[in-house]
């Protein structure tokens, strides 16, 4: 396999644990869960756009995050 390949599953395998650690999901407030999904889908999304690079994942999380936060305020 390419290396980025594996750096996409590495990403995805990431996402996965990051959501299903979401076990207080319950409790947490609509604004945290838009920051916590748009962390998510903008992980996905510069893991994609890069080819896997990790600066364009964490990058891409930290501005989905902010996005998600600034989203879920508004309802």
């Amino acid at each position: 396999m390419k290396s980025t390949t594996w750096a996409k599953l590495g990403a995805a395998g990431v996402l996965a644990v990051a959501m299903a650690g979401c076990s207080s999901w319950d409790n947490m407030s609509h604004r945290q869960k838009s920051a916590v999904t748009g962390a998510g889908i903008g992980g996905v999304a510069g893991a994609v756009v890069t080819g896997g690079g990790v600066l364009g994942t964490v990058g891409g999380a930290a501005i989905g995050g902010v996005i998600g936060d600034q989203v879920g305020k508004n309802r």
